[in-house]
């Protein structure tokens, strides 16, 4: 998170913490993977870390290099007295903190010696396949959505948004609720429930959702939207 304060100050841009997150675990995930016991389970589970992390990053790279900084930066940058050590403090180091919270159970996985692989860890791992299909494709129907002119202005109510306003966020929080699943069974593996919590609140109630809805809070036609459509779990729309 250093290297990637050290980024945006080349860059001007503090939008390359988004980048950062998802490159960040896979960071974490082969480093402690260094330590430890190379077992199956370990190999499997860094190698589900890798796609998402590395997926995740280069969409977000290749939606943020075609416009400026991302909103929720500019505010913030015109909004706070010594911009350059909070953006550190809060951006940055808060988000690394984070990080590490979440993705403890790939940490413990790598550690751990004599590793089961039953059920449990079936069951995870069609957890996260499920969790990255929503990530994936809805993020790839909101990129066709904006990038089609007659769409400019209007809602996005098509496809998994049609289900959830916020289909992607729901496939992140998915795929880590089905690693804690693949780390349970390990020793100590109950105690790795911090890493989805924390993703779930921090999407549920501060950083994911709450920003987004706030954007378009007061718009007729998402006013509507929400009138119909689940905030998070894909559920039938209302009539």
């Amino acid at each position: 998170m250093n290297l990637w304060f050290i980024v945006s100050l080349i860059k001007k841009r503090n939008d390359v913490a988004d980048i950062a997150w998802g490159l960040g675990f896979v960071v974490i995930a082969w480093s402690s993977f260094i330590f430890g016991s190379h077992d199956l389970k370990a190999i499997i589970v860094n190698i589900l870390v890798t796609v998402w992390g590395l997926r995740l990053a280069l969409h977000i790279y290749k939606r943020n290099s075609k416009k400026g900084e991302d909103s929720r930066y500019v505010e913030w940058r015109n909004q706070w007295k010594n911009f350059y050590l909070r953006s550190y403090l809060q951006v940055f180091m808060l988000q690394g903190l984070f990080l590490f919270l979440i993705v403890q159970p790939v940490i413990l996985v790598n550690l751990s010696e004599k590793l089961s692989f039953g059920a449990t860890e079936i069951f995870g791992i069609l957890v996260w396949f499920i969790g990255l299909y929503f990530e994936t494709l809805a993020d790839n129907q909101l990129k066709e959505f904006l990038s089609d002119p007659v769409n400019k202005g209007h809602v996005m109510d098509r496809g998994l948004w049609k289900f959830s306003r916020h289909p992607n966020y729901f496939g992140e929080v998915t795929m880590w609720w089905g690693l804690f699943l693949v780390a349970l069974p390990s020793n100590n593996g109950l105690l790795t429930i911090i890493g989805p919590i924390t993703i779930t609140l921090l999407i549920l109630f501060v950083s994911g959702v709450p920003l987004l809805e706030k954007k378009y809070a007061g718009r007729p036609e998402y006013e509507e939207y929400k009138r119909k459509t689940s905030i998070f779990i894909p559920l039938p729309p209302k009539k």
